[in-house]
């Protein structure tokens, strides 16, 4: 069922994002009614909101149309959800203290669900002890806010105030909708690959790219749970409302999970370790030669030092094999102590590394279930389905 959002527009010099907000909202199959204030009108014409958003534009409350309904009563009938963006300090203060002047302030007040408010001013107006009052007020009221970030703003201060994103602000409203079935789970994903280096210059490591791991750590925190994504070398944009750490070498993705996990519900390991390292690392760069020999030795085994010390905690492994899937993730189930292995066969050029779908086995000591290829932010929601 196609989610209807109404979306307040106000006079903030931010408008010109929303334009791009609106595309966003309507491509991923959102029905957009726009509300705008009589000075948004004046900063953009209701004419483009109404040809990007392909819905209703409003300004005003007194026009000279058809008044066969209420419209403030029922637009806030008609919307899932109710979000203002960009929200003046003005807007903000009027809403907190129930003043009703204009259509958007007046139908804030006739919703009786959650309203999202994305701020955007200046830096002293936003830092005001009066806009902290009112922010204070909503917040206690069950008002979400999406806050302003700090940078150059139009008036050439810098400071905290930029209206987020586009693509953030698109984020927030996906996650609203996104039933909170993990709210209050603590969960550790692990992301990408680990490097070992073999001197000052070169290091090995592999092929993971991150995408499966982003992927969990994104579901799992629009599902509610409180995320820790911990990540190798990656390219993939980093999802937004988790805790992310960067890390490079086997030692600091092992120590960050410890210093974690007594407090773990789940431990999501997506990451690729590296399995062996350099037996004598060069101080000095090695100076090129005909031929090169390495001796590599084992590193530990990050997955089974968790698997051994788990007590309540739930371990979902990996198992990237290219040959006898199956036989080979099974006995990584058992030797590593996990709960579960997502085994995917890498070999494959449409799934597995670097790519955006993935063909995945679920197998625990009870039950194998083989799953077709699909997206991995899709392949991301079944693994969370486990916990």
């Amino acid at each position: 069922m196609t989610k209807k959002i109404l979306l307040g527009v106000t006079s903030g010099i931010a408008i010109y994002k929303v334009l791009e907000l609106c595309s966003r909202l309507v491509k991923a199959g959102y029905e957009i009614e726009v509300i705008m204030t009589e000075n948004a009108t004046k900063m953009i014409s209701p004419l483009v909101f109404e040809t990007i958003s392909r819905g209703k534009v409003h300004t005003d409350m007194f026009h000279s149309g058809h008044h066969e309904e209420v419209e403030h009563i029922e637009m806030a009938k008609r919307a899932d959800l109710f979000l203002i963006a960009p929200t003046t300090v003005n807007t903000l203060a009027k809403i907190a203290n129930g003043i009703g002047d204009n259509l958007l302030t007046s139908t804030a007040l006739a919703y009786d669900k959650t309203i999202i408010l994305a701020l955007s001013a200046n830096t002293k107006m936003i830092e005001n002890p009066v806009t902290k009052e009112n922010i204070k007020k909503l917040q206690d009221r069950n008002f979400e806010f999406i806050n302003s970030k700090s940078g150059m703003l139009a008036c050439n201060t810098v400071g905290n105030g930029r209206l987020a994103e586009p693509e953030e602000i698109f984020e927030r409203v996906e996650d609203y909708f996104v039933k909170k079935d993990l709210k209050g789970k603590n969960i550790i994903v692990t992301a990408g690959p680990t490097r070992e280096a073999v001197d000052p210059v070169r290091y090995i490591t592999n092929r993971s790219s991150g995408k499966m791991g982003f992927a969990i750590a994104k579901k799992a925190f629009q599902r509610g749970a409180n995320v820790t994504l911990i990540y190798g070398d990656c390219k993939v944009k980093l999802p937004y409302g988790t805790e992310n750490i960067k890390i490079t070498y086997n030692d600091e993705l092992k120590s960050e999970i410890d210093k974690r996990f007594d407090n773990t519900d789940c431990l999501i390991m997506a990451a690729a370790p590296c399995d062996f390292r350099v037996e004598k690392y060069s101080k000095d760069k090695i100076k090129t030669k005909n031929s090169l020999t390495l001796n590599l030795v084992e590193n530990e085994d990050i997955l089974k030092y968790f698997g051994m010390k788990k007590k309540k905690q739930i371990i979902i492994g990996f198992a990237a094999e290219t040959f006898d899937l199956y036989e080979n993730a099974t006995k990584k189930l058992k030797s590593k102590n996990c709960d579960y292995i997502i085994a995917n066969d890498v070999s494959s050029s449409t799934s597995g590394f670097d790519v955006d779908d993935n063909k995945a086995s679920i197998i625990s000591k009870e039950e194998s279930i083989e799953l077709p290829l699909m997206p991995k932010i899709v392949l991301a929601d079944e693994i969370l389905n486990l916990i």
